[in-house]
């Protein structure tokens, strides 16, 4: 059971999630969490400000003791994490920088802290728990700091926690290289982290709740009638993530389909709400789409090769290039002596000089892709026209279209500003009023 910031919010949410694991006590549950909601933002922001000289920590300790007092727990039991995480930003005040090695170890201490809390009010409330890093199960992963990636974990998770009692409360989003570094797997990480774990001790279930009803068929943001999900694939479940639904960490899915462990997303808010359920083999509802996703500022770069550099030679040379800097790149368009690419704008600024060894490279700012995903059949049976001339009707210009070899998702760039009306004019297609 993975609860994710807004879940562990304060005391009042952290008594609904005590509530919800109390019912479910005798299914053996083991607990993954995350930081406190925007604890994680406050602690990359500080490592800045240390870096700088300000080495203030005061307001996140308060924070903590807030919820503490909310919730009748002692004012000190934080106080040795506390006292390790301000050491640490005066180390960094001292040296005067900061970098990503730096940045994951202080960013731990979110999930730790928050660990501690829930387990120390679940014991109060009389179920026995225990808080638990989650290297100290061996979650291993390798050096990528900000975004590390996880290593094969042998039977290691589930033999330690079969000697653990009580119920474990385990820091989701962090982890350690072989060298005992603290990593971290990546904003929204605990999912993944959810699934390493459910995968460890081949879990019956692996349950992410949420403060929202499960997945929807697009953002409710950009579209307040988005319906739920019931029940999805594994397939369509990562095709809506990798192109940017923030419901689930892109690889959340990949260690549960390792062990075809279902996964359910869940809302800590309506905890009797039936949420989707995600599992293997195909899901058909009848509509020839099941979901639209979208991710906003992008930078679709153009590629195109020196003359004299052979076509196989360029594109080993461009897809080596992303995978050493860990850039993951979609959609993918390409001709003879060119390939076009959408690339986070945070990542493409490094990126740019090295990409710019290859050959001519033109960019264009300030894009979003749209992913559209759907059954195979459909798709190739008319529904990616249906995409194309939506998005033609609605005056949205379409900067590069891409279709996997699966055919199973149509992914479109175009501009952010017409993101919204996009999504939205899709979404009136697909999912009509009152269906």
């Amino acid at each position: 059971m993975k609860f994710g910031g807004s879940s562990v919010s304060d005391g009042r949410t952290i008594r609904q999630v005590a509530a919800i694991v109390q019912e479910r006590a005798q299914q053996r549950p083991a607990l993954v969490v995350s930081a406190h909601a925007g604890i994680t933002d406050a602690l990359l922001a500080m490592a800045e400000k240390a870096a700088a000289g300000d080495a203030d920590t005061n307001a996140i300790a308060a924070r903590h003791r807030d919820v503490l007092a909310e919730l009748c727990l002692p004012h000190d039991l934080l106080d040795p994490l506390l006292d390790e995480l301000a050491d640490c930003v005066r180390g960094v005040q001292l040296v005067g920088a900061v970098n990503p090695k730096v940045m994951d170890h202080l960013a731990s201490y979110g999930e730790r802290l928050c660990a501690r809390t829930v387990a120390a009010f679940l014991s109060a409330e009389g179920l026995p728990a225990h808080a638990v890093d989650a290297w100290d199960l061996g979650l291993l992963t390798d050096s990528a700091f900000g975004r590390a990636r996880p290593l094969p974990d042998e039977g290691r998770i589930g033999r330690a926690i079969a000697l653990l009692e009580g119920v474990p409360v385990i820091t989701g989003f962090i982890a350690k290289d072989r060298e005992g570094h603290v990593t971290t797997l990546g904003r929204n990480g605990s999912d993944y982290s959810a699934a390493l774990i459910g995968a460890g001790v081949k879990a019956a279930e692996i349950q992410i709740w949420k403060d929202v009803d499960g997945v929807r068929t697009a953002d409710p943001r950009l579209v307040p009638a988005a319906l739920p999900i019931r029940e999805m694939s594994f397939d369509e479940a990562s095709e809506l993530s990798a192109f940017g639904s923030k419901v689930l960490h892109p690889a959340t899915m990949a260690p549960a389909m390792s062990r075809g462990i279902p996964v359910r997303v869940l809302n800590t808010e309506e905890p009797m709400a039936r949420g989707t359920l995600i599992v293997a083999g195909s899901v058909r509802d009848g509509r020839p789409v099941r979901g639209i996703a979208h991710r906003l500022a992008l930078l679709l770069c153009t590629i195109t090769a020196q003359r004299i550099q052979p076509q196989h030679v360029f594109l080993a040379r461009l897809f080596e290039l992303l995978s050493a800097r860990g850039v993951d790149v979609s959609p993918i368009a390409l001709s003879p002596a060119t390939a076009t690419i959408a690339i986070d704008s945070v990542l493409a600024e490094s990126l740019l000089p090295e990409l710019r060894t290859l050959g001519d490279v033109r960019c264009e700012r300030d894009q979003a892709l749209v992913g559209v995903v759907g059954e195979v059949g459909a798709m190739g049976g008319g529904a990616a026209a249906m995409v194309l001339s939506t998005l033609a009707e609605s005056g949205v210009p379409v900067r590069c279209t891409s279709q996997g070899a699966r055919g199973s998702t149509l992914a479109v760039v175009i501009n952010d500003t017409d993101c919204r009306r996009a999504v939205t004019k899709l979404h009136e297609r697909f999912f009509p009023t009152g269906t």
